[in-house]
């Protein structure tokens, strides 16, 4: 059913280094129940969450099986800063309704880490500031605006000069941006156990199960599967990461390759406030650490939506990642101990788009694009959960589908 079947990723990333067992069974029958969540990464399992915090019942379906498509290429930096600094969105879009963007992502990331611990999932959360170091797109000049602009709204930035940028990260720079709030994770960790929560609390998960049709009427949708079976609910989620369907439009959004990097673990040469750090450039650079010592690194993205032609780039990409970690930290081993490639998203505005998609009532979609994909997953999930039990949510006019 999707518009395009994909490798969504290729690679060892990090997070898989340690095998899971799958929670999912196949589907033999017909199914109902009031939620269908279709796609099991990071996205589905929030959603499956939040629909079950509403009292719904539900069952979560994947192509592959549970988180084996692009939540372990996720390099898990959880921020609310959007991909378009706040100044150029508000040209964009007006200033209202940025400011009203960067305050929904923030407030995300704060329900999700309360969510985490609400439900104890041990994922590797470390509550962390960021650092958005100057480029060639934002020079300290415009960064020294930006930082401006976002206190001017109440956002915990601001901004540092370069005596600072040392201390905090042992980067040379002209200043930057710092910024509280924001956090890191293991997103693979993080998504099992949201699972595995859901499955605990009465959701049902089925794998390998591929949706090839959806029909809605005026009180549910009925999806049929490849295998012949049908599941039918009140409201279906498609939580797809980028096979997308066939009926989600695609304006105004563009699939892009990116590739990651982690080093061996070097506690000792790590920056002392382990901060994430990211450049206003294009192509950028962008570094965490781990609770044991690593670092991860990653981006020269490029506009390829093919994965052979990705996966083609990956050693010259990699090794490009790690020359310029070189050349901010010269004192750290940058051999990488684990690569990854994978596809990544954006959109015109930085924004995810989600909502009902043109001529659908009760089917959801959810386009995380972004650099902070799982904060968007957030989001998403608290949206469409108002959506389902009838509440109206105050910013889904910004994530809806235009036109």
């Amino acid at each position: 059913m999707s518009r395009s079947k994909r490798d969504l990723r290729s690679g060892v990333p990090l997070w898989l280094r340690r095998e899971a067992a799958s929670p999912a069974k196949p589907l033999e029958r017909n199914e109902t129940a009031d939620v269908l969540v279709v796609g099991g990464g990071v996205s589905g399992a929030l959603v499956a969450d939040a629909a079950l915090q509403a009292g719904l019942t539900v069952i979560a379906i994947d192509r592959r099986d549970f988180v084996k498509g692009s939540t372990p290429a996720s390099t898990a930096l959880l921020q609310f800063e959007i991909d378009e600094p706040l100044l150029a969105l508000g040209e964009a879009i007006g200033e209202a309704d940025a400011a009203r963007a960067y305050w929904r992502s923030a407030s995300a990331v704060a329900h999700l880490t309360g969510r985490i611990a609400d439900l104890g999932l041990a994922c590797g959360l470390k509550p962390r500031d960021t650092v958005y170091l100057p480029g060639n797109v934002l020079d300290a000049r415009a960064l020294a605006k930006e930082a401006t602009a976002r206190a001017r709204i109440g956002l915990r930035s601001r901004y540092a000069e370069a005596d600072e940028i040392k201390a905090l990260t042992g980067i040379e720079a002209e200043g930057g941006i710092v910024s509280a709030g924001c956090a890191e994770l293991d997103p693979v960790r993080l998504t099992r156990g949201l699972w595995r929560s859901a499955l605990a609390r009465g959701a049902r998960l089925f794998a390998p199960v591929e949706a090839t049709d959806v029909e809605e009427s005026r009180s549910g949708v009925t999806v049929a599967t490849v295998g012949g079976q049908e599941i039918a609910a009140r409201w279906v989620v498609f939580a797809t990461g980028y096979e997308l369907m066939p009926f989600v439009p695609m304006e105004g959004h563009s699939v892009l390759s990116t590739w990651a990097m982690a080093t061996a673990p070097q506690p000792e040469k790590l920056w002392p406030s382990r901060a994430l750090i990211w450049e206003a450039a294009d192509p950028y650079l962008y570094m965490r650490t781990t609770p044991d010592g690593r670092i991860i690194a990653g981006g020269e993205d490029e506009p390829i939506d093919d994965d052979d032609k990705r996966d083609a780039l990956t050693a010259k990409k990699v090794a490009a990642i790690g020359r310029k970690l070189k050349a901010k930290l010269p004192d750290l081993a940058v051999e990488p101990e684990f690569s990854w490639a994978g596809f990544f998203g954006e959109s015109d505005t930085g924004l995810p788009t989600i909502g009902t998609p043109p001529g659908f009532r009760r089917a959801f979609a959810v386009m995380g694009y972004g650099g902070n994909g799982i904060t968007f997953s957030a989001v998403a999930a608290q949206l469409i959960q108002r959506a389902m039990i009838g509440l109206r949510d105050p910013d889904a006019d910004l994530f809806a589908f235009k036109g």
